[in-house]
């Protein structure tokens, strides 16, 4: 959608691609783009393009669904020409870089902080293959914060984080602050949000069918993965202190296996959650394991539980998350326990949900979680209710809808506007000097330190005969 080329004649036609998988399993991502999906086909005309076969399960939606390939062009080049509007996340503009050459306005969602989850997923290895491929990461990157059109965020905090990187890239320029001067024509805030779905199911998932919980166990969650930026641990180490003051207390990990099986076997910290578990004496026994939840059962995993964990480490990726497992949380009205540094964080002190602790504190988090084990429901419904009401998807997704109703290509992308962005990227360093010159060049060196001392002693000869000479004319004068 250029400057010049004529409005559609109907209604934006919207492409959102998702790079995850969807499907009967899913983890956040995936989700989230099926409920925007959902949320957006109610105010537009709406394809939806996934990353692997639909499933029977999508049959039925108020939308068209095509499969794509991911980094394949050619399996989506025909679509993405076909709409007015393309969503995707940032990875995907790394796929396929001929986006940039498409009349559509282009909505960059970076609610997912990648870099950051990077740096947490690859810590263990070697520091220089790290580099190597850090640095085609941050290539990546510049090259999508120069695609959008529009760029979505989960977060203040995080828009804050891509105002500096935008800036950074020099699309926060003349064109654009003009364009609007709060830059959210630019740059808004579209968290994840919470399901509008009645919190009711009409079969078990966990109680009844987990061996080892009893009908009236109490059930403490951990929602989601146990990736490297997370801190299990902390909560393994809390359950062996519970353990000893109450034997009816369960901590569950329902998603130890991703169901996307290109990120199946990225590092994560099941191996040692199990391993300590074990290690205490509480494996499969008042701390278990599972694979991965169906989608189809994860609500009744939130209503049978009665309280959740969300742990973390002190971290660059703390400080940029919005976890979408708390939203789930809020949407079954479950207390949580979170360690504080991260934004939902602050949503579960702001809404008085649940209870901050400190990074790595077993001991607080156990007598958290006694605490709350021990608050009534009802009392805390009020409070779920109005983070309900503020998180719903339909006003979460606020931002988007309006910009899909009438999208616009930013000020510094049309007619070819680009250019000066072009101009704010640093030239290339100089390449490194060859080490076999060197001896060569110190040899120089030399030679013209010589030439200057020899300059230098000429200099101070002439100004001292110049003194001489002054000295005997004054003399016979005097």
């Amino acid at each position: 959608m250029s400057d010049t080329t004529p409005p559609p004649s109907g209604p934006p036609r919207v492409l959102l691609i998702s790079h995850d998988v969807v499907g009967d399993s899913m983890a956040g991502p995936g989700i989230r783009y099926l409920t925007l999906a959902r949320v957006l086909a109610r105010h537009c005309p709406l394809t939806f393009a996934i990353p692997n076969a639909v499933p029977a399960s999508l049959q039925g939606e108020a939308f068209a669904i095509h499969r794509y390939g991911r980094a394949d062009w050619p399996s989506i080049e025909a679509l993405a020409r076909d709409h007015d509007v393309l969503v995707f996340n940032t990875d995907i503009a790394s796929d396929f870089p001929r986006l940039s050459e498409l009349d559509a306005a282009l909505v960059v969602d970076g609610y997912d902080p990648m870099m950051a989850e990077w740096l947490a997923t690859h810590a263990g290895r070697d520091p220089a293959s790290q580099m190597d491929d850090w640095r085609a990461r941050s290539r990546q990157l510049q090259e999508q914060l120069a695609l959008g059109d529009f760029f979505i965020c989960a977060s203040e905090r995080q828009r804050d984080w891509w105002l500096g990187l935008l800036e950074g890239a020099g699309r926060i320029n003349p064109l654009t602050s003009a364009q609007d001067p709060s830059l959210r024509k630019l740059i808004d805030v579209v968290p994840y949000g919470v399901d509008d779905a009645p919190r009711a199911t009409t079969r078990r998932a966990i109680r009844g069918v987990w061996p080892g919980i009893d009908p009236t166990d109490k059930l403490v969650l951990w929602g989601g993965g146990l990736w490297n930026w997370l801190d299990p641990l902390t909560a393994i180490r809390a359950m062996a202190v519970v353990t000893r003051r109450r034997a009816d207390v369960k901590l569950i990990f329902p998603g130890t296996r991703h169901p996307n099986p290109t990120v199946r076997d990225l590092p994560t910290r099941t191996q040692a959650a199990r391993a300590l578990a074990e290690e205490l004496g509480l494996a499969d026994k008042t701390v278990l394991f599972g694979d991965w939840v169906p989608f189809e059962d994860w609500p009744a995993v939130l209503l049978e539980s009665d309280l959740a964990l969300s742990l973390h480490f002190d971290s660059y990726e703390t400080r940029l998350a919005f976890r979408s497992r708390m939203l789930g949380y809020i949407w079954a009205g479950l207390p949580t326990i979170a360690t504080r540094g991260d934004a939902t964080g602050d949503v579960v002190a702001a809404y008085g949900l649940g209870e901050l602790v400190d990074v790595g504190d077993a001991d607080a988090v156990a007598a958290a979680m006694l605490r709350w084990l021990d608050t009534p429901r009802a009392e805390l419904e009020p409070r779920f209710e109005r983070a309900r009401a503020d998180y719903a998807w339909e006003r979460a997704a606020g931002p988007l809808i309006r910009f899909c109703q009438n999208p616009c290509r930013a000020a510094d992308r049309g007619a070819g506007m680009l250019r000066p962005i072009e101009a704010t990227q640093a030239p290339p360093s100089p390449a490194p000097p060859d080490d076999r010159a060197l001896p060569e060049a110190l040899a120089a060196l030399e030679t013209l330190r010589n030439e200057r001392d020899r300059l230098r002693a000429t200099v101070t000869g002439y100004e001292q005969g110049r003194f001489i000479r002054l000295m005997r004319w004054l003399k016979n004068r005097i």
